[in-house]
């Protein structure tokens, strides 16, 4: 699904829809799907199962139609064919041919692809080496673990430098090495200019790889921003005894102070430069205080999702679940 020849990118997002919807007789998958992409970020696709997310991907490729609203993929309209081979996929399920060599299996990929014939073998030597597969590559598929197999699948998805890249499910079925070296693959990628756009379950890999994530339930985005933006600022929380007031006044040069009444010790500094905690450290010890505990931290991606879905499953429940909308601001 990726070409080699790319025209001109414009300022224009990378995907872009507006009340996309879709649903299958009775039944309502996406109720109004407004999301906006940026050209060159990794953007995590967060939800539950159920959600709509793999529906989402399939109206965005163009493998079905939507029943309303209106959506762009690289400046063009849901489904141009064009466009469509600037696209690189990796469907969350897929399976090769098990007696194909893993370098006769990409390309085929170039050749379904149309690259042009004279860089096929480049291509596919290129990929093999981004993925990891370059000693394996004449060995049979149905040799290949589920990971292996994951990075095939992967390297099938970067054939023809595409400009923007599906990739459903990712690290799955990989083990903590295979993982890291996938993170490695979207960020060079991404340094290339290759749009990412992530569907994942596992939270933490999102956390360590996306410029920017969504969260969609029920088929609507419910939050959407940098992870800035979703977990809050960077906070630095202190156990703390002995500490004068004037040495508590002086740690507001460090951010905002915030205390319990019901432990007094406890001090919260937000927002804060994480670099700056040895700074704070030291300016206790310096007024006469004395540093029980220092935990530097703020809420997990894991923790916002949760609250999210509980926010969204109770339409009276806190509004700040719904402090972050598409546009980075706060309702």
């Amino acid at each position: 699904m990726t070409s080699a020849t790319s025209s001109g990118l414009s300022s224009a997002p990378a995907i872009e829809t507006h009340e996309l919807s879709k649903r299958f007789g009775r039944t309502t998958v996406l109720a109004g799907l407004s999301m906006r992409v940026e050209l060159g970020e990794v953007f995590g696709f967060l939800g539950p199962n159920g959600a709509g997310k793999t529906t989402s991907v399939k109206l965005l490729l163009g493998l079905t139609a939507a029943t309303s609203g209106s959506g762009l993929v690289l400046g063009a309209p849901i489904g141009d064919r064009e466009t469509r081979r600037r696209i690189g996929y990796l469907p969350e399920l897929f399976r090769y041919q098990s007696w194909l060599r893993a370098r006769e299996v990409l390309r085929l990929h170039t050749e379904l692809a149309r690259l042009p014939a004279n860089r096929r073998t480049a291509e596919v030597d290129a990929a093999l080496e981004t993925v990891g597969l370059a000693d394996r590559a004449n060995d049979p598929v149905g040799t290949f673990s589920k990971g292996m197999q994951q990075r095939l699948g992967l390297g099938a998805a970067l054939l023809g430098a595409p400009d923007l890249v599906f990739l459903d499910e990712p690290t799955s079925a990989l083990d903590p090495v295979g993982r890291t070296e996938v993170r490695q693959i979207i960020r060079a990628a991404r340094d290339r200019g290759v749009t990412i756009f992530l569907n994942s379950h596992l939270l933490s890999e999102v956390e360590l790889v996306c410029d920017r994530v969504a969260v969609v339930n029920r088929g609507r985005v419910v939050a959407s921003g940098t992870l800035d933006e979703l977990l809050g600022e960077q906070a630095v929380v202190l156990r703390v005894s002995q500490l004068s007031a004037e040495g508590r006044a002086r740690l507001e040069a460090f951010g905002t102070l915030e205390t319990d009444p019901a432990d007094p010790e406890r001090i919260t500094i937000r927002p804060i430069d994480p670099a700056r905690i040895p700074e704070v450290v030291a300016a206790i010890v310096h007024a006469g205080g004395l540093v029980h505990a220092v935990a530097q931290g703020r809420e997990t991606l894991e923790e916002r999702f949760l609250e999210l879905l509980g926010a969204a499953a109770d339409p009276e429940g806190s509004a700040a679940a719904h402090r972050v909308t598409d546009d980075g601001g706060r309702r």
